[in-house]
């Protein structure tokens, strides 16, 4: 037999920049198939089975034709009640879904609740730390809760977000995909991605909504980044303390059996 020659940071690599993974939309920029990571017990989540996205309320006509073509079934709301009173909601009435709103934290962060950090790449790094780490304690049985939405038989396709897609559908998405078995630097990439959809998000916003464009405009760059070592910090860290991801899923009522129906739900 012939020794693979293939460098799996390579093949890796070339599974998170797949060209699936990016469902395109007219007033959505971060929806993204969680499909083709291969998870330790051997499977492979599939393609259109589970997605992350960012605001849901946004979406045009054109793009509920896109909603219907991936046969969503659910849809699982991150954002907490003062966005969803503000914004509105994914459209019920026109695309009927089981629909699932689950703050993760009861408000979003002020400027006065978060600690002082730089508007520099280290600085972004600590706040996000920072953030995920507070999201994690604030918001633990709030996961819990989408995890038994999105492992119930019949659930997928499935899509969860919030207003951006970045750090309470990021953090729900590592929690996932760690729970799965994922790679960590894989969960890491994935969650990078975020990265060139804000860039989408911002020249959207710039054409379309000023008042958004000017209240973007004000909030420094570091609470609007997706900075790599952030989430491989978040994961060193569950590691570190509860042995795995899975160990501190058991923590906050996600046990083996709510794992193997999530994993029975979006693995072939």
């Amino acid at each position: 037999m012939v020794a693979s020659t293939m460098n799996p940071d390579r093949v890796a690599c070339e599974i998170v920049d797949d060209p699936q993974r990016l469902i395109p939309f007219d007033a959505v920029h971060n929806f993204r198939d969680l499909g083709g990571y291969a998870t330790d017990d051997g499977r492979t989540i599939g393609w259109g089975r589970l997605f992350r996205a960012d605001g849901l309320y946004r979406l045009t006509d054109a793009d509920l034709d896109v909603i219907d073509a991936l046969g969503i079934r659910t849809v699982v709301d991150l954002r907490s009640a003062r966005e969803f009173d503000d914004h509105g909601r994914f459209p019920l009435e026109r695309y009927p879904v089981a629909f699932h709103h689950l703050p993760i934290l009861d408000a979003t962060w002020q400027r006065d609740e978060i600690p002082a950090v730089e508007d520099t790449e280290d600085g972004a790094v600590e706040f996000l730390t920072w953030a995920y780490g507070d999201m994690l304690a604030q918001g633990a049985d709030r996961f819990a809760n989408a995890f038994q939405v999105l492992a119930v038989p019949g659930a997928a396709p499935a899509v969860f977000h919030c207003a951006a897609g970045k750090d309470r559908t990021g953090v729900l998405a590592a929690l996932i995909l760690g729970a799965l078995g994922v790679d960590h630097e894989a969960i890491v990439a994935d969650y990078a991605l975020t990265e060139a959809a804000m860039v989408r998000m911002r020249t959207w916003v710039l054409a379309n909504h000023p008042e958004m464009a000017d209240r973007m405009g004000e909030t420094p760059a570091f609470m609007l980044s997706s900075k790599p070592q952030a989430m491989r910090n978040i994961l060193d860290t569950m590691t570190r303390d509860h042995g795995s991801v899975r160990g501190y899923l058991s923590t906050i009522g996600v046990g083996p059996a709510v794992i193997a129906e999530m994993a029975d739900a979006v693995t072939v």
